[in-house]
């Protein structure tokens, strides 16, 4: 009968058979929890790729001046999307980035309406933040702010994004996510994407608690490459997921199900 069950669970992930080994219906829930939120972080990410669309603000050069040419240097970058520099006040522009209708493809992401990016001082100190809720990744419209500040010794990106779990009714998703920089990397508007934070995904069940732990994101690609996430469930089980290079590779990643042996587990789109 053991043999009978270890089969079972193999055919769905592979994971150690002892006595400490998780059960296919806990195997089954923990996977479903995978797929929502790795669809969700995948929105945040898109979200977050809008902000590399323009370089980041170079401290000491005159606003308007650096502004004008990030845009023209966008639109020969990316073809698909126009943009426009707007002022609002004495110390704020804008950058309107309108995608056509039909989409425009950015990092195997779908990009279309627009956002609205603000840029607030300069010189000695620049705030910038984005407003995307005219627009939608893959598809899916957000409620998000994202933006960054940077100049006065201050370095930083924030992602507050919500919305539907794509391909999941009924499923939502609030994800905080702070991007960190690692040296020799840019900011933003490079190949990779680390960031870390607090998030929930709210479900006719619940809302289970998510914490994110430096989940690195190559350009293009679906899962993180990898970190950590653990999910805290409505029900009272934690999960503990570990994103490895080695699994990437594969479209797997390695969940632990409370205090049982791990297993790893497919991860659909």
């Amino acid at each position: 009968m053991r043999r009978i069950a270890c089969l079972a669970l193999a055919a769905l992930a592979t994971t150690a058979c002892g006595d400490n080994a998780p059960t296919k219906e806990e195997i089954d829930d923990a996977k479903a929890r995978v797929e929502r939120l790795a669809a969700s972080t995948h929105q945040v990410r898109g979200a977050l790729e809008v902000l590399g669309l323009m370089p980041v603000y170079t401290c000491g050069e005159p606003r308007r001046s650096f502004l004008n040419q990030a845009v023209a240097g966008l639109s020969s970058t990316v073809g698909c999307a126009t943009a426009r520099v707007e002022a609002l006040d004495d110390v704020t522009d804008a950058v309107v980035v309108s995608f056509p209708s039909g989409g425009c493809d950015v990092h195997g992401l779908r990009l279309t309406g627009r956002a609205v990016l603000e840029y607030r001082g300069g010189e000695d100190l620049m705030e910038m933040s984005a407003d995307l809720r005219e627009m939608a990744v893959d598809g899916q419209t957000l409620q998000a702010k994202v933006g960054y500040g940077t100049c006065a010794d201050e370095t930083r990106v924030f992602a507050e994004v919500e919305g539907q779990v794509p391909g999941r009714e009924g499923h939502s998703f609030y994800i905080n996510s702070r991007v960190g920089k690692r040296e020799g990397l840019p900011l933003i508007g490079g190949t990779t994407l680390v960031f870390d934070g607090p998030g929930e995904l709210t479900g006719p069940n619940g809302t289970d608690r998510v914490t994110l732990t430096s989940l690195l994101y190559e350009v293009g690609n679906y899962l993180p490459k990898e970190g950590t996430a653990l999910v805290e469930t409505a029900d009272g089980h934690r999960l503990n997921l570990a994103f490895q290079p080695v699994l990437w590779r594969v479209g797997k990643v390695e969940v632990t199900v409370d205090e049982k042996d791990p297993v790893t587990v497919p991860v659909v789109r």
